[in-house]
């Protein structure tokens, strides 16, 4: 049995394409295997609290030797980074904003991924002193986009790069995107129409790839 942690992020809701991509990603999976365990957290409803100096102070203070304050300070990344370490999969929804993910999911990312918690980190390790502490984990990245066809353009996106090189400290070592682009070239465009037909009919796929993964 799977437990599946879903991150939701668009600052739209009934209009919005990454949450459609979601809930036909969740609706999918749980039609062929109903017993996994689905958490959710939607962090445009309920959005982390950014990463501060004090916050910083009590993240890098041995857990022992942390003041009240210290662990106040860390009440809500405590609780939402335990989401990451319980999960087996982790769906991230998002729209691309500006060529990069939403400021809030930025903002969840921040606070899960902990020195000590996620990774560590050790000098003699030389040139690589990061390490996840643990792997394995499989991540489902669900994302729209007003252009499409980036790289013909000349343009980068940062919202998958950054979300997949930033998982990696929460213990994912498998990575799936699902993406629907153009969305801003209007509903009768072709690239977007089929843009958004590739995208759902790829969710069957990548659950299969996804549960092959977490059986290893």
């Amino acid at each position: 049995m799977a437990n599946i942690l879903v991150i939701d992020s668009s600052a739209r809701f009934e209009r919005s394409l990454s949450r459609q991509l979601s809930d036909a990603f969740v609706k999918s999976w749980k039609d062929q295997y109903p017993d996994d365990v689905f958490t959710f957290r939607d962090v445009a409803k309920n959005p982390p609290p950014h990463v501060t100096e004090d916050w910083i102070a009590a993240a890098f203070t041995d857990e022992a030797e942390r003041t009240d304050a210290q662990r106040e300070a860390l009440s809500a990344s405590d609780e939402i980074t335990q989401e990451v370490l319980d999960a087996d999969v982790i769906v991230v929804s998002a729209p691309m904003y500006n060529y990069g993910m939403p400021s809030t999911l930025k903002a969840w990312v921040d606070q899960v991924v902990r020195i000590g918690k996620t990774f560590s980190f050790d000098l003699a390790r030389g040139a690589k002193p990061i390490e996840p502490i643990q792997t394995g984990k499989s991540m489902v990245i669900l994302t729209s986009s007003g252009e499409g066809n980036f790289a013909a353009i000349g343009l980068q996106d940062h919202l998958d790069v950054h979300m997949k090189s930033a998982s990696q400290l929460m213990g994912v070592s498998h990575h799936h995107s699902i993406r629907i682009e153009f969305q801003e070239y209007g509903e009768e465009d072709k690239r977007f129409q089929n843009s958004y037909k590739n995208a759902i009919a790829n969710i069957p796929s990548v659950i299969e790839a996804v549960i092959g993964e977490q059986l290893i």
